[in-house]
């Protein structure tokens, strides 16, 4: 428990640090403009999900094309063919 609280104090997790509080993030260091999107992510975004949902039909579509398949199989009752 001692080294825990050494180390929190060595790290200056247990309160902050004064350093800590004039920085700023760069991710909002410029302010957003709402007028001009930016349509190069708007459109790499649906275009990501069209490909992504697309890739879900295809695959739902040859599962159930596989499960009719063997459902067949498993019906099948000729004694020649075993």
């Amino acid at each position: 428990m001692a080294t825990a609280l050494r180390a929190a104090r060595w790290l200056r997790l247990e309160g902050g640090g004064p350093g800590l509080a004039p920085t700023r993030s760069a991710f909002y260091a410029r302010k957003r403009t709402y007028d001009q999107p930016n349509w190069f992510g708007v459109g790499l975004a649906f275009a990501t999900s069209a490909a992504l949902w697309a890739f879900l039909f295809k695959q739902h579509n040859e599962d159930v094309m596989e499960y009719e398949r063997r459902k067949q199989e498993r019906q099948h009752k000729c004694t020649s063919c075993s």
